[in-house]
């Protein structure tokens, strides 16, 4: 058995990342919780704080879910000052009080506001008033704001209209002096990919995602990301209608600013087990940041072993900070359609790290199918007509679902009591805690777990086969047989 050498150019990759917005944060996608998907308006202290401590017993924390996330609804209007007051029914203690808990159990607290008159539920929104609401979160300790676009009094139109609307938030949060997280909810208007970077730390690309996978909605008018006629974002997007809005621009995330796909729906029931692992695969390497919104408190064994498996986040998480990108699409008559005529087949690819790929078979189709792709289109990126030095090696084939938690083992998670219970569990099956092992270090160690299951080699020249059912995902990490250290070469691209 052939394993490839070891090797990481941390210096080097320390050298090559692109700053986005100077604000040192999300150097990889944010990832936590946010209550909208779930909640909705029912929010409160206690809901925040009791999904937090099922966030640290379940291991979600340690898996890096950092980011408690209050949504919409939580203020009672302004004060005589003009200055945001939070509802004393829903948060009696106030918003700094919810903050310090937060803090205190090993979270950063993230709040919701619109760049608008008013929020998307119609309670008070913060435009016009940018740095007093500003001011104010930072009081309270907040460490991350989505700001959202609903009734912005017809300041949209052009990419310089809503950039000054947004950009107002940006320059007042800048100068509270606190590290707010600052992340874009825009629905990808005003083509908010050429400029959200400048300015915030991740930006919304589409209408807001619902819990289907491929099914069309007209709410969700904008599927394709070069259709002029494409004018209202909308909502009910669906996971498909997301990813390909997406594909032309993937490349304009990096480091310090990702193109949000939205909130991960897994958990909620609309979808089965293929799609779920479809959806939560596609959206790590995609670089889109990882909320979860389900209701922590009815999570299922199937739930939980989707969004823990530290392979598949190690993809988000990966310190290159690289999107795959579609390098194979098929939408032809050939490919089975459901009853609203979707069908399609993806392939996607893109490099890691430490010189490691990751290749991606999504199947939209309404059947079981066998896909392929040759080595010269994986790495067609590093060279087309099969020039990529890359082709000319022999690369080891790891799965990484073939780690997942077993049902069994999820299940026993579940149902242990308590903390202490719970991380005996965990600590017994040996899960993996990027608390105390970062990302980047584990992978630099090569800790198996991070790796998933070896299924085989793909030889020089040669191709990938596999079979992927029906509304699924097949997620493959290669590794260099030879040990070749390819990461020096494609890193100077990077750079270009």
């Amino acid at each position: 058995m052939r394993f490839p050498k070891k090797g990481l150019l941390v210096a080097l990759l320390s050298a090559s990342s692109v700053r986005a917005v100077n604000n040192g944060l999300a150097r990889t996608p944010q990832m936590g919780w946010n209550n909208w998907n779930t909640f909705a308006c029912s929010v409160s202290s206690s809901l925040l704080t009791s999904t937090a401590k099922l966030l640290t017993e379940y291991g979600l924390r340690d898996l890096g879910y950092k980011y408690v996330v209050l949504d919409d609804c939580w203020s009672a209007g302004r004060d005589a000052d003009g200055r945001l007051v939070a509802d004393e029914t829903k948060f009696p203690e106030g918003m700094a009080a919810v903050a310090d808990a937060l803090h205190e159990m090993g979270f950063l607290f993230g709040m919701y506001s619109s760049a608008g008159e008013m929020t998307c539920a119609r309670y008070e929104g913060s435009l016009d008033h940018e740095e007093s609401d500003a001011a104010s979160f930072a009081s309270w300790g907040v460490d991350y704001l989505k700001y959202d676009n609903c009734y912005h009094m017809g300041r949209f139109g052009t990419p310089l209209i809503s950039f000054d609307r947004f950009n107002a938030m940006a320059k007042a949060l800048k100068k509270t002096g606190r590290a707010i997280l600052y992340s874009l909810c825009s629905w990808g208007e005003d083509y908010v990919h050429t400029w959200g970077g400048s300015i915030a730390n991740s930006w919304r690309v589409s209408g807001d995602i619902y819990d289907s996978f491929a099914r069309p909605d007209d709410l969700c008018s904008c599927t394709d990301a070069a259709d002029p006629a494409c004018i209202a974002p909308g909502t009910h997007c669906s996971v498909l209608a997301i990813i390909n809005k997406v594909a032309p621009y993937i490349d304009r995330g990096l480091p310090g600013g990702w193109n949000d796909l939205d909130m991960l729906e897994v958990g909620h029931g609309g979808m089965t087990d293929e799609e779920y692992k479809a959806h939560f695969s596609m959206w790590a390497a995609l670089k889109s940041p990882l909320l979860l919104g389900n209701d922590l408190r009815a999570m299922t064994p199937s739930s939980l072993s989707i969004v823990n498996n530290p392979a598949i986040i190690a993809l988000s998480q990966d310190p290159r900070g690289r999107a795959v990108q579609r390098i194979a699409r098929n939408a032809s008559a050939a490919v089975p359609k459901d009853r609203h005529g979707v069908g399609e087949t993806h392939v996607w690819s893109g490099p890691l790290a430490n010189g490691d790929q990751v290749v991606v078979f999504f199947n939209a189709a309404d059947a079981d199918l066998d896909m392929a792709a040759p080595l010269e289109d994986v790495f067609i990126m590093d060279g087309v007509g099969g020039t990529a030095a890359q082709v000319r090696q022999d690369w080891a084939v790891h799965d990484l679902w073939g780690g997942r938690m077993k049902e069994e083992d999820a299940r026993a998670l579940l149902d242990a009591e308590g903390e202490e219970a719970r991380r005996r569990v965990l600590k017994g099956l040996g899960w993996y805690n990027a608390t105390e092992v970062p990302y980047a270090e584990g992978l630099r160690r090569r800790d198996p777990r991070l790796f998933g299951e070896r299924v085989g080699v793909v030889e020089a020249g040669g191709e990938i086969r596999v079979r992927v059912p029906r509304h699924a995902a097949k997620v493959f990490r290669l590794q260099s047989v030879s040990g070749e250290d390819t990461v020096r070469k494609s890193l100077v691209r990077d750079e270009l």
